[in-house]
């Protein structure tokens, strides 16, 4: 029998200044070697749940405790935050909060250094690490210059040579492209696995996680624990539609089909799953019978031209040659690995850097006479990392400042600041420290601050990243309705290929600094060759069309026509 390593019994928290507690009732216990996944809404209790269990709480975040937590044993109140870092690691959804180090190499070692390991033992172990996660080649950089993906790969690396026995991943895929998800997701398993460590994993999406089996899937709501189950008896219950988690894509085309779920074994596993019979035939059924997407380009006026478009960071070459046409109203998906380019692009494309070599024409003239402040009132972009966005100290002043340098009168700025932060679902807050919201909500602030401007372009670099379904739900809709009702255009800097299918007309891959496709969203996600060299995955479509023994290409172009007729 395994031992518990995690125990809750009756436990609450309720931070210092809050009236209501966060946590009510805490009843879990974890294993040793068990692989926990942890869901729920923003706000649901699942990173304080996770702080209570690494130390922050109470030592860092103070508040009030009710009931026990142990740790290895140990009530956690009677330990050191010290003390349960010792046996407790943690890769936190923000990664800029978690480096110390002045080079990626000094930071993937901090922990064999706090060991006072000797460097020619150190030396290997982190080129070991930096080799696993694919940052190998960048021990030398600094970490605050590199791409969001880059960053958790650094994180995750710093903890695979900890000798730590529990390990928590705060959302450990918000930043990195499909191939490296699958990969961290694959590295858990085999660390708690091969190292018998046990893992909780807090993550919103549930299909990339089930990548890898889990034990349990724990489900949090409004500060409560509402279900552990084994994930076959979560998925067959009816818990994603209740408390609004994006349910895997297979297991939405399977509902389009009619097919009965409970007749489905191994439904974690889509890799075991066998269809039935009965199952089969709907899903061919439902093939034939809805047709592909129709849909092609626009034929809007072109808004942006990019002309063999070169630039390099120092000697670093980021963008090769690269040549693309935007037009009004197209909704857009850049994808690629990590470091491929995609947010060097969108800093071109709004004038924060300028090309080295080539030339970007914004309404037919190039841009390079204009300011940086001339053309964000056409281009609005919002960035990957939120903390570089903002300046002010109070939610509602940060969404006003860009409307207040520019001379804007307060009625307008109070009407236009509340649209923005209604639209974001943040307008109860406009009241509250941006150092008080969560790396989550502070993504949807800076896209109210975007917002206010009214730009007809918006780039928005990872828009969904650590955002629950609900959320993602309401800012994509938005995005959607900018794009159909007003015209404008829309490019999407994601690793989400569930966002492409759902709300891309077209997709731009980026490989090495290059472009390697552009072309529909669907044909691309079907193409062996452009996912393998832009470090893409095959999204489970793709492999419920080999079940079924139809073209993914057309299968995937059917789901998206009638998830979109659905939709509308």
């Amino acid at each position: 029998m395994k031992r518990p390593v995690i125990e809750f019994r009756d436990f609450g928290f309720r931070y210092k200044n809050q009236t209501k507690p966060t946590l009510y009732d805490i009843n879990l216990t974890i294993y040793e070697g068990e692989k926990i996944l942890i869901l729920g809404a923003s706000g649901s209790g699942k990173s304080t749940l996770a702080s209570c269990i690494n130390g922050l709480v109470p030592f860092s975040e103070k508040g009030v405790i009710t009931g026990s937590c142990q740790v290895m044993g140990k009530e956690t109140q009677g330990e050191s935050i010290f003390k349960l870092s010792q046996v407790v690691g943690t890769v936190l959804q923000d990664s800029d909060a978690q480096f110390v180090g002045l080079s990626v190499g000094e930071d993937i070692a901090f922990a064999l250094e706090n060991e006072n390991m000797p460097r020619r033992e150190m030396l290997p172990l982190v080129e070991k690490s930096a080799g696993i996660v694919g940052m190998q080649n960048f021990l030398a950089h600094l970490p605050y210059n590199l791409s969001g993906g880059q960053k958790q790969k650094v994180a995750l690396a710093g903890v695979m040579h900890g000798d730590v026995q529990i390990l928590i991943f705060d959302e450990p895929l918000a930043s990195l492209d499909p191939s490296m998800g699958m990969t961290a997701i694959e590295l858990i398993d085999d660390i708690c696995t091969g190292q018998k460590k046990t893992a909780i994993i807090i993550e919103h999406r549930l299909e990339d996680v089930l990548h890898r089996r889990v034990d349990r899937i724990v489900l949090m709501d409004e500060g409560h624990i509402v279900a552990a189950l084994h994930p076959d008896e979560f998925l067959h219950g009816t818990w994603l539609s209740k408390y609004g988690i994006r349910e895997p894509l297979y297991i939405t085309a399977m509902k389009y089909a009619g097919c009965n779920l409970s007749e489905q074994n191994n439904l974690s596993d889509f890799t075991q799953m066998t269809l039935s019979e009965t199952n089969h035939k709907k899903l061919q059924d439902f093939f034939i019978s809805k047709g592909r997407l129709t849909e092609g380009r626009s034929d809007h006026k072109t808004v942006i031209e990019v002309e063999d478009v070169t630039f390099s960071y120092d000697s670093i070459l980021a963008i090769q040659n690269n040549h693309f046409n935007i037009q009004a109203g197209e909704r857009i998906a850049l994808i690629g690995k990590n470091g491929a380019g995609k947010s060097t692009m969108a800093k071109l494309l709004c004038g924060i850097l300028r090309p080295q070599k080539g030339r970007i024409l914004l309404n037919g003239e190039d841009y390079l006479a204009l300011s940086i402040k001339e053309i964000s009132e056409h281009i609005g972009y919002v960035m990957q990392n939120p903390n570089q966005m903002l300046v002010k100290d109070i939610i509602k002043d940060e969404v006003a400042l860009a409307l207040t340098l520019r001379g804007y009168s307060v009625e307008q700025i109070e009407d236009r600041v509340k649209e923005s932060l209604e639209m974001c679902n943040l307008y109860s807050m406009r009241n509250w420290p941006v150092s008080s919201v969560s790396y989550g909500q502070r993504k949807r602030l800076t896209i109210a601050v975007i917002l206010t401007l009214r730009p007809d372009t918006l780039i928005l670099d990872e828009p969904t990243a650590g955002q629950d379904f609900r959320h993602y739900t309401e800012i994509m809709r938005f995005i959607e309705m900018l794009s159909e009702k007003q015209n404008k255009t829309i490019l999407l800097i994601t690793h989400d290929m569930h966002l492409a299918i759902e709300y891309a007309n077209r997709a731009i891959v980026f490989a090495d600094g290059e472009i390697i496709a552009d072309d529909a969203v669907f044909k691309i996600l079907a193409d062996d060759d452009i996912i393998e060299r832009a470090n893409l995955k095959h999204t489970s479509l793709y492999h419920l069309a080999k079940k079924i023994t139809v073209s993914p290409e057309d299968f995937i172009s059917c789901f998206i026509a009638y998830e979109r007729r659905m939709r509308t």
